[in-house]
């Protein structure tokens, strides 16, 4: 029922960007090409589809034989214009997947504008050597045009069957993935079957010139936010208390399920930033736990948000861990997704 009260306005808001898309398509509006290898990772939706691993699994691709840089919008950051991204630089500075990044790849270029042309000329002002840059979720800038374009569609939510905003979640038409070089299906379940494998590819209905991969989330060591002791396996808790600010919390909340004899949640908003009475909130909800063998569980982006708060007093004695995840292709596909990546960066690469 909500979607059909909505369906007038989405259909507004489809014209206005399917316009848009024409002046680009048309060359009224310019799209600017570079003479660097340029890689843009972004969604048709509004979130939640897994860009953050995606653009880590890239960076560990290339890091080794490639000097890289990561340029990010820094969505629901304070600051405004280029900014490069220091090592204790705080999440309110710069946003907090900017943060993540650079906590976890210290010897990557970070950097955040709004204006991705702006943003791509200073990069290269500031390092001639730069050898590929990554746009985060960047499929709907397109004054930049990528020279390889992967699109993320999330398997509990694809493209396909989504509607646009606000009657759904589809920033643009279904028919704007045309545009990808590559579509990855992710957050899919470990095991992928050939009939699911062919459903998929019937219902997303993929272009010639488009190659396709899947792909599952690995959850890792849990790692303390406020002590500096070692990264632990999760184990079987009595109860975990959940606190995440992201846009789709489910494939997190499934894994920890099994761990844990109870599993609550507190959930916010995408990109949440935390205040006193969260903190406070937070700390009353796991004081009401009834084990001792209990823990806070939050994902790497709450944490970059959490640990920069001045606010987070009230939950330090806590323990409060952040889980760290990474994306793994089904059935050996990363072998034919590293050599497209590789094949076009050594290709476009500056002697």
């Amino acid at each position: 029922m909500k979607k059909l009260v909505l369906f007038p306005l989405a259909i507004i808001y489809g014209i206005i960007t399917g316009i848009r898309n024409k002046l680009f398509d048309w060359g009224i509006l310019k799209s600017n090409s570079f003479n660097i290898p340029i890689i843009s990772v972004g969604n048709l939706s509004m979130g939640g589809s897994g860009k953050s691993p995606h653009i880590e699994y890239l960076v560990r691709l290339l890091q080794g034989s490639n000097n890289v840089a990561i340029l990010s919008r820094g969505y629901k950051r304070k600051t405004k214009g280029f900014k490069l991204v220091k090592q204790q630089a705080s999440a309110h500075e710069i946003g907090d997947e900017p943060a993540q990044f650079k906590h976890k790849f210290k010897k990557a270029t970070v950097a955040v504008d709004e204006k991705r042309v702006h943003g791509i000329k200073k990069l290269q002002q500031l390092d001639p050597f730069l050898d590929v840059i990554l746009l985060d979720d960047a499929f709907q800038h397109r004054y930049v045009k990528p020279g390889l374009s992967i699109l993320l569609t999330d398997f509990h939510n694809l493209y396909s069957s989504d509607y646009i905003f606000p009657s759904g979640t589809l920033r643009e038409s279904r028919c704007g993935a045309k545009r990808a070089d590559i579509i990855i299906i992710t957050k899919m379940p470990k095991t992928l079957s050939p009939i699911t494998k062919r459903r998929l590819y019937n219902v997303l209905k993929p272009m010639a010139h488009q190659s396709v991969f899947t792909t599952y989330l690995q959850y890792n060591k849990l790692h303390s936010l406020f002590t500096k002791e070692p990264a632990i396996e999760i184990k079987k808790y009595s109860s975990i208390l959940l606190v995440s600010g992201i846009a789709n919390p489910y494939p997190l909340e499934e894994y920890l399920r099994p761990n844990c004899n109870e599993l609550v949640t507190l959930s916010y908003p995408d990109h949440h930033i935390f205040k006193q009475k969260d903190f406070a909130k937070i700390k009353k909800e796991y004081n009401n736990l009834y084990s001792r063998n209990s823990i806070i569980v939050t994902t790497e982006k709450d944490a970059m948000r959490i640990i920069s708060n001045e606010e987070n007093q009230l939950i330090k004695n806590l323990p409060l861990y952040y889980i760290s995840v990474e994306i793994k292709f089904h059935n050996k596909q990363n072998q034919r997704f590293d050599s497209i990546i590789n094949e076009y960066v050594t290709k476009n690469t500056r002697d």
